[in-house]
């Protein structure tokens, strides 16, 4: 029997070894345009969904500038005309563009003013958030310090030398508060008290008492010698006249009136969110005026995504976070930033 070995010439094993590698070469040119092809499509998700974000953040933030154009509009209306909005402190729905914004509508007279507010009114106000007699009276007398132009301590005050003592490097700013978030500075504040009183007081109203025809019951609960019953018998009196377009009573109780007019403060904040998207808050004081070619200023404008409301700050209480969340520095996550803020008058 006769054996023939074939052999394979080297050509033809040099010609099936660069097949292979030829093919290992397309396999890898395969997977690389497969990974850029991914990469490429991953980056146009990732800008269609920032640019449909910032569409949608667009578009919030304009539904809540216009629920505060349409609420700084009312208050062009005369004050007993019928469906006119209310500046005492309630909230309101208002649709727009199949969208649901919520506005809240207060008077600034209806707060106590901590650069006018005599010393009664002061510490009737730190009673009525659970402040002992003994600490209120010292709290009104370092707000007196804080806000005079002297340098003479009150009875039981603080001055420059009370602040030194206390471990602080600053003193009292002898001058007006420029805004509530500078009373936390005073000697005797907490961050807690400071929370509570936050949604009671202003610095724009100008005005050494309160207005009880657009004040909360909270800041009712800050006049002297007023019980609970004679509040609810107020407010149902106040609530009554307003829905029959009457004009508001007075709170014979309140010894330190201050009325409003059509030139007083007031605090405009707009909720605006889409149905499973963002949400946004504009929070301003504005100032009606006289003169046409001026018809109202901004006092105060606040934005964000996350301005805290009043159960929101309640629940900051005993925190050690309140110090923080309620600054006036904070970022627009937390209390909104703070645009072009303006002196206190």
């Amino acid at each position: 029997m006769v054996t023939v070995a074939l052999q394979l010439s080297p050509t033809r094993r040099g010609h099936r070894a660069q097949r292979g590698v030829a093919l290992i070469i397309v396999f890898w040119v395969v997977t690389l345009l497969l990974v850029i092809a991914g990469s490429f499509v991953q980056t146009m998700r990732t800008e269609v969904n920032v640019v449909g974000n910032s569409l949608a953040t667009i578009k919030v933030e304009a539904l809540a500038d216009a629920a505060l154009q349409r609420a700084i509009y009312e208050q062009y209306k005369p004050a007993n005309i019928e469906g006119r909005w209310n500046t005492d402190g309630s909230s309101r729905e208002w649709v727009y563009r199949d969208t649901t914004i919520t506005i809240t509508m207060q008077d600034e007279t209806g707060k106590v003013d901590i650069n006018r507010a005599n010393d009664g009114l002061l510490r009737g106000l730190l009673l009525s958030q659970g402040v002992t007699e003994e600490e209120a009276l010292k709290l009104v007398d370092a707000i007196g310090d804080w806000r005079d132009t002297d340098n003479n301590r009150r009875l039981r005050g603080a001055e420059a030398a009370e602040y030194t003592a206390a471990g602080l490097r600053y003193g009292p700013a002898n001058g007006l508060f420029q805004s509530i978030e500078e009373l936390k500075l005073v000697l005797g504040m907490t961050p807690e008290l400071f929370v509570r009183l936050a949604p009671l007081i202003t610095v724009y109203s100008a005005q050494p008492g309160i207005n009880e025809q657009v004040a909360t019951r909270e800041v009712l609960r800050a006049l002297p010698n007023v019980s609970e019953e004679q509040i609810d018998e107020y407010l149902a009196r106040r609530d009554l006249a307003r829905a029959n377009r009457q004009p508001i009573p007075n709170f014979p109780q309140n010894i330190f009136r201050s009325p409003s007019n059509n030139q007083t403060p007031v605090r405009i904040r707009t909720e605006a969110q889409l149905p499973e998207g963002p949400r946004f808050v504009r929070e301003v004081v504005v100032r009606r005026y006289a003169d046409p070619k001026r018809p109202y200023a901004f006092l105060s404008w606040k934005e964000g995504r996350d301005l805290p409301t009043q159960a929101d700050l309640e629940s900051l209480a005993g925190d050690a976070a309140a110090q923080a969340a309620t600054s006036g520095n904070t970022s627009s996550m937390q209390l909104g930033r703070i645009v072009s803020p303006v002196k206190a008058p």
